[in-house]
């Protein structure tokens, strides 16, 4: 079984072949963040590692997406938006609000929650079901909400 970067190496190479610039610029941007990482952590980073970093990148061009709309600059908003989708296509499927919601709603029924003091009980098994998955944002939006109603 082939690593994340491993896989990440060698879709580089394609890349280069087959004179996909764009991609390789983005992989190559991904290996430098993931070589950065682990000198300054001085480890080597297991695939759930790398696809932390991963998130981390693709939240920081979801943000400069949104500063460059904000801006009127769409040209270069154009350029995150493929970036960013070549970094979301390494990513695990991300779960949906509907799904998080109902397993959310299971807990609160098996665990007996109520009232918004219940937060934490609740986003603690939420998290880490959803770890990779889902936004840590979103997740806790979807646990306020239900435990307010």
């Amino acid at each position: 079984m082939t690593t994340l970067k491993e896989t990440l190496a060698e879709d580089v190479k394609s890349a280069m072949r087959s004179g996909d610039r764009t991609r390789r610029d983005a992989i190559r941007m991904l290996l430098a963040a993931v070589k950065q990482t682990e000198v300054d952590q001085r480890t080597q980073l297991d695939d759930a590692q790398t696809v932390a970093l991963l998130q981390k990148e693709a939240k920081r061009r979801q943000e400069t997406i949104a500063d460059f709309e904000r801006a009127g600059r769409g040209d270069e908003a154009a350029g995150e938006r493929a970036e960013l989708a070549i970094i979301e296509s390494y990513l695990p499927n991300q779960a949906t609000e509907d799904e998080i919601a109902e397993r959310a709603r299971q807990l609160i029924a098996e665990l007996g929650l109520s009232g918004s003091r219940a937060i934490g009980q609740l986003m603690k098994p939420l998290m880490a079901e959803y770890q990779g998955r889902a936004d840590g944002r979103l997740i806790n939006q979807v646990a306020q909400r239900l435990l307010k109603s």
